[in-house]
């Protein structure tokens, strides 16, 4: 028997898009156009303290929360896909005081599920 190695396998170009377009709206502080490319019922993993934000004014409550304090910035830096059909996207992750300082700076899986098109649910993994 042939012993082959599983290439990871990728998501579509319309999902890797989608998440692109995500990464930089968040990036630009332009939470619409966020909130438009997810679900209404999202569920977003909330990074500061543990558990979830579910719907767009959750998320915008999180963010405009989270943005007072902080200054995030997350880079995506590869997408797989996951057996699970989830994505799993690689992501450089600078975080900084309002200031300009640096808090933290890592590397973090964001694991999606889309559905219809939109983020259905984002959860985060450090490494």
């Amino acid at each position: 028997m042939e012993n082959k190695t599983m290439e990871p396998q990728t998501p579509t170009q319309i999902q890797q898009d989608l998440l692109i377009k995500a990464y930089a709206a968040f990036n630009a502080r332009h939470i619409d156009s966020v909130l438009a490319l997810m679900h209404s019922d999202v569920e977003w993993a909330n990074g500061m303290e543990g558990g979830y934000v579910r719907g767009h004014a959750a998320v915008r409550d999180y963010w405009t929360r989270q943005w007072s304090l902080i200054d995030p910035h997350v880079e995506p830096q590869g997408f797989q896909l996951h057996e699970s059909g989830r994505i799993v996207v690689h992501v450089h992750q600078v975080v900084q005081d309002l200031d300009g300082n640096l808090i933290h700076e890592q590397m973090v899986q964001h694991i999606y599920t889309i559905e219809n098109g939109l983020i259905r649910q984002m959860d985060i993994q450090v490494l």
